[in-house]
């Protein structure tokens, strides 16, 4: 019996060594995000473009296709930014969102500004960016215990597993690393008393010296509730900086016109 449980905390060592060969096997969900900022310090890419196909399930059970723009950008002033405008562009209808803030565009004025923003920005973008310290605030809106902490696999990757320590916990908010690349492939939130909301984020491609999920779905009570598909991704290029002035009004130039 003593030689089998000798074998069986050996084999556990071994196991998380592979998971995360990257580094020390973390203790915490700290430690994961400290990985993730290590393993790109000083790389990760600082902006992004692409256009993206969005699929929305409306409550009739009929999907509609709609076309966006996404424009993303990290500066040390504002830390992760994004922007989204729907097609037409001549419509001049966005939204600019920090982690916390939101900007509603409507005809290229400023019709709405309010607190609550995009905190998804800081495990996207952020966390590979700024310190930890920095990071952790951001991300409190989303619930995640960041001291619980286990290993597991999803689509045949070795993958972290922060918020939750228990199997059949399907409904603590969460979000899952893959240990190759260090990027988020899984987050679960809860949803005010309806089903967890389940964003699975996968395809992952190049992008700089970084990666790109480029293909998002956002699962809730086992139906597909919205599907993004990027294109023409480029990293790391210049655009100009007043799409990021909600007061800006047409004098900002899209880089998409």
């Amino acid at each position: 019996m003593r030689t089998i449980r000798i074998f069986a905390a050996a084999a556990t060592c071994l196991t998380a060594a592979s998971l995360f060969a990257q580094g020390a096997v973390p203790a915490s969900g700290k430690d994961v995000l400290a990985q993730m900022r290590a393993k790109y310090a000083g790389e990760w890419y600082k902006s992004l473009t692409f256009s993206q196909t969005t699929t929305l399930r409306q409550r009739d059970g009929r999907d509609t296709v709609q076309t966006w723009y996404e424009t993303l950008r990290y500066t040390p002033e504002h830390g992760a930014q994004l922007r989204i405008d729907v097609a037409p562009l001549s419509a001049g209808n966005a939204s600019l969102s920090t982690w916390d803030s939101t900007w509603v565009l409507r005809a290229d004025t400023l019709a709405a500004a309010r607190a609550g923003g995009n905190p998804f920005l800081a495990l996207i973008e952020g966390v590979y960016l700024q310190t930890v310290e920095r990071t952790i605030p951001q991300l409190a809106p989303l619930g995640f215990d960041l001291m619980k902490l286990r290993s597991a696999e999803w689509q045949g990757q070795a993958v972290w597993i922060v918020g939750a320590t228990d199997p059949a916990d399907t409904t603590s908010a969460q979000f899952w690393v893959e240990s190759k690349h260090l990027m988020v492939v899984r987050i679960v939130l809860a949803a005010g008393g309806r089903a967890p909301l389940d964003i699975r984020l996968g395809a992952l491609a190049p992008c700089g010296k970084g990666w790109l999920a480029t293909k998002v779905e956002m699962m809730q009570g086992g139906q597909r509730r919205q599907l993004e598909e990027y294109h023409d991704w480029k990293c790391d290029t210049s655009f100009d900086p007043q799409l990021f002035n909600p007061g800006a009004g047409k004098t900002a130039k899209h880089w998409a016109r």
